[in-house]
């Protein structure tokens, strides 16, 4: 059995909050900036110029890449041979969200009752998604979702019977709905499968995984390379603008299901789909 003090967790929680707001993931970086390269029309080359540019001033100036610096969801893996001491698990994790949104500068954007709105002014409490897993290792994702996006987002129950197509319309329709609301372009993760709520909480880790991955599973690898051709072709474009780049990546993650269920789950990142991760 291997300790894990839960100081070690509220540090790397509160290290990763300050991270991932302050610096995009690099192949994020790098499908913005081949984006300005491949537009041809002014407006929207333009636009994705000032994109890049953002995100290098954020950089230097160590200041958020946007100003909705998000609700911190958390994906924790936990092996089974790891024993927390020093704390309880979740309260280290707020605690370093806490810390993180605080120290770092980072707007607090939760309220903590959905009706009353006011506002608990550190950003907790966070989303915490946890499995146990095989091993005596503690890793976590945290992932700071902005809410112009995730308004944008949508979930489906559709028949058993529906059809690869009938998905991609549900999909594709998602986004044109969507429009310039989640501050295009966009990452959209796709989950499939599951139940209600599983298949949502699939399409948010679809949005953790490197845009530069590509599904395992070639029915599903050609799927997110078709769902991405089509987006693109709605000529939404970099923030509404028109253009050639309205999606920038889709990321499909899967689950087996029931017989007489296909849940099937659109959640929408802007083009700062932000995430940072860390072992311990």
């Amino acid at each position: 059995m291997r300790e894990i003090d839960a100081r070690a967790i509220t540090k790397a929680v509160r290290d990763a909050c300050i991270e991932a707001n302050l610096k995009l993931p690099a192949c994020l970086q790098r499908r913005i900036e081949e984006a300005y390269q491949t537009e041809e029309k002014q407006l929207p080359k333009g636009v994705m110029g000032d994109l890049a540019e953002n995100l290098k001033a954020a950089e230097e100036l160590s200041v958020p890449i946007c100003q909705d610096t998000g609700m911190a969801v958390i994906f924790a893996e936990v092996g089974q041979d790891v024993r927390i001491v020093g704390g309880d698990f979740e309260t280290a994790i707020n605690e370093g969200v806490r810390q993180g949104y605080i120290e770092g500068f980072l707007r607090k954007s939760i309220v903590k009752d959905p009706l009353r709105r006011v506002n608990t002014e550190d950003n907790t409490p966070a989303v915490i998604h946890t499995r146990i897993v095989a091993g005596d290792k503690l890793k976590l994702t945290v992932s700071p979702k902005g809410f112009g996006s995730e308004n944008m987002s949508a979930l489906k129950m559709m028949l058993p019977t529906s059809t690869k197509e009938d998905i991609m319309e549900f999909v594709i329709d998602t986004v044109k709905k969507a429009g310039s609301n989640p501050c295009p372009p966009i990452v959209v993760g796709v989950g499939i499968g599951g139940d209600f709520e599983y298949s949502a909480i699939l399409s948010k880790k679809a949005l953790c995984r490197s845009v530069d991955i590509r599904h395992p599973d070639e029915f599903y690898r050609e799927m997110e390379e078709e769902l991405l051709k089509r987006i693109n072709e709605l000529n939404i474009g970099p923030q509404g603008f028109g253009g050639k780049t309205t999606a920038l990546a889709v990321n499909i993650e899967t689950a087996p299901t029931h017989i007489a269920g296909l849940p099937v789950a659109v959640n929408i990142g802007c083009h700062v789909t932000r995430h940072a991760e860390v072992v311990l």
